[in-house]
Parts: structure tokens; C-alpha cells; sequence
């Protein structure tokens, strides 16, 4: 009789269950308090794009210069409001900006009583907070906090980088220093609106970024034009050199943006005036002498800055510093630099 043969029977497969999906993680609370009201005082090339970009973030922007018509102006443009006086600006405001010409002008405008040297001028109050976005003198600026915080008026510095161009599409590198965590969040998220924002360090530091930053920017500068003019003397055509140059080792911001656009056409509207630049790079050869350095690049560059200021209109804009070196090595003036 023959045998059956066993079959054996292939195991149940074991069905995995699907793992469960994670529920989804809310996003994190903004816990950063907002700046909702400031006040802006200086509204020339830079701080008139600046506000206008500043406007949309906030629930009141009051704009002020002393030259009342470009407040005026600059405050149409932001759609905002234009104070008559530097107290009717700040009354009202939890956040004062500063786009000013100089640390000095800073200093006037935050204690502007000859008489009461030490107090701040009308206006500003305790709890306070002042953005300073100028370019102005590092160890003043340090200087200038101590004194505001003295009131409990606290003091950050952040000068910016990029021109009226970058300051129109809100795309400026803006420099942070500051002293207190929570108001350099908050001063963070305020200046966002206007561009990149990165943080320095402690009070001060980034006008000393700023001033070094301007110093490497002249370099550039002064040093493409005197090899322009040079090669142009030799025979070369300054359009060709420059456009050498912007596909080799030695390009640099000036070549990229400033020789064909400015320089060459003649047009020497940056928006960007050569007494500020030198005032940068002054500020950046004081801060080596004050802190003990010999720093023989920057000391020849500031006096190259110096004296072509010194030679120029009070106007001028950075790029005739070209037209002021083209005078001081005995180049033969040109009329078609693009030829």
C-alpha cells in the first residue's frame, strides 16, 4: 500500500502593520516681543529706501529729518507718518533708529542740550531701545551707550553694507553689536525688513566691522583705478582691462560693480560721497592706533582718502576718487574710457 506523502504547509505570512504616521510637529511659538512703533531719523539716500521697507512690518513709523522736505518726501514714499521735531518723533516710539552721517551727529542728536551734556535730549525715555544704522566712530558708539544706559536707554550699533541699490530691495548686509541678548532679538527681527542681519558681538563692534569692511572696499577701489590708469597710459583700453580683470584673480567689487556703471560713463553717482568713505577709513586707521597696531596699508590708505577729499567738492561721490588719482600719477586725461 502506498504511503501519502506529507505536504507541508508554508507558514501564514505575517502582515506588518504599517508604523503610525507621526503627528505632525506644530511649529515653534515666535516668542521674540515685536517692535511695533519707531521712529526714523535720517532720511537721505540710504534711510529713505530703508523706512520705505520698514513700513509694511509696523503698526506706526514716524519719519524725521532736519531737512524737513526730504522727511516729507521719504514719508509719502513709506506711506507713514513725518514728525515737525525730533521729540514729536520719538514721543511716541519704543524704537529710535539713527541713519546719520557720523558718530558726532549721533551724539548731538541723542544729547542735544549744551547745557545738559549728560541727559538725553526730549524725546527719549527709559526702557527705550536706539538702533544706530550709521557708520559711525566704534569706541564713541561705546562710549555714547554707557551714557544712554545710564537713563536706561539701551544703545545697539548696526551699520550696513550694499548701497542705495541693496537698500532698495531690502537685501542690505546689516551689522549687529549690542550688549543684551533679548533686545538684540528683538532689534534682529525689526531689521529684517531691510536686509541680512548678522550679529558682531558686544556694543561696538559693528561699526569696527563696518569701518574695516570700508577700508578693504577703498582698497579695491583706489587700486583698480591706478592699474586702469596705468595700463591705459601703456596702451591698453581701460573697457577691456576691466573686463579681463572680472574673469581673473584680481576682481573686486569696484571692478564688478562700479568701473563700467559709474567710472567709465562718467556718471560718479554711487550715492555714496567721498568724505563718508574717508571718514570710514579713518575710523578704521584710528582704531589700529588705539589699540596699539602699526598698520601701514590702512595709515597711507587713509591719507590717500584724506587728501582726495581735501581736492574734491564736498559732494563728490566715492568713484571720483578715479578722476582724483587720474590728476595725482600724471595720466592723460581720456573722454572714452569704453572704447
Amino acid at each position: 500500500m502506498a504511503t501519502k506523502k506529507r505536504v507541508k504547509k508554508a507558514a501564514p505570512k505575517t502582515v506588518r502593520k504599517a508604523a503610525p504616521k507621526p503627528e505632525p510637529q506644530a511649529e515653534p511659538e515666535d516668542t521674540v516681543d515685536p517692535i511695533n512703533t519707531v521712529a526714523f531719523v535720517g532720511t537721505g539716500n540710504m534711510g529713505t529706501p530703508m523706512a520705505a521697507n520698514l513700513s509694511g512690518s509696523l503698526e506706526h513709523l514716524c519719519l524725521y529729518d532736519t531737512r524737513i522736505e526730504t522727511a516729507v518726501s521719504a514719508a509719502e514714499a513709506a506711506n507713514c507718518h513725518v514728525a515737525a521735531s525730533f521729540e514729536e518723533a520719538a514721543t511716541n516710539a519704543e524704537c529710535l533708529i539713527l541713519m546719520l552721517p557720523n558718530g558726532n551727529i549721533v551724539r548731538n542728536v541723542l544729547f542735544n542740550d549744551p547745557s545738559q551734556p549728560d541727559i538725553p535730549s526730549a524725546g527719549l525715555k527709559p526702557g527705550m531701545i536706539v538702533v544706530d544704522m550709521s557708520s559711525s566712530y566704534p569706541p564713541t558708539t561705546q562710549k555714547t551707550g554707557a551714557a544712554l544706559l545710564e537713563h536706561e536707554i539701551i544703545l545697539c550699533d548696526a551699520p550696513v553694507s550694499g548701497g542705495v541699490k541693496r537698500a532698495k530691495n531690502a537685501s542690505l548686509t546689516i551689522m549687529l553689536g549690542g550688549n543684551f541678548e533679548e533686545v538684540l532679538k528683538r532689534v534682529t527681527k525689526l531689521l529684517g525688513a531691510m536686509g541680512k542681519v548678522t550679529p558682531t558681538g558686544a556694543l561696538g563692534t559693528a561699526h569696527a566691522m563696518k569701518a574695516l569692511n570700508n577700508y578693504l572696499s577703498a582698497v579695491g577701489l583706489s587700486a583698480a583705478s591706478e592699474a586702469v590708469l596705468i595700463g591705459r597710459e601703456f596702451g591698453l583700453a581701460p573697457a577691456t582691462m576691466i573686463d579681463i580683470i572680472n574673469s581673473s584673480t584680481g576682481r573686486n567689487n569696484a571692478t564688478q560693480i562700479k568701473f563700467h556703471q559709474q567710472i567709465f560713463n562718467k556718471a560718479f553717482g554711487s550715492g555714496f560721497h567721498l568724505d563718508l568713505m574717508t571718514k570710514d577709513v579713518k575710523a578704521a586707521s584710528s582704531m589700529a592706533e588705539e589699540l596699539g597696531l602699526n598698520a601701514p596699508g590702512l595709515t597711507r590708505e587713509a591719507e590717500l582718502w584724506a587728501d582726495a577729499s581735501a581736492a574734491t567738492e564736498r559732494d563728490a561721490d566715492h568713484t571720483e576718487i578715479y578722476k582724483y588719482l587720474e590728476e595725482l600719477i600724471g595720466a592723460t586725461p581720456s573722454d572714452d574710457e569704453e572704447a
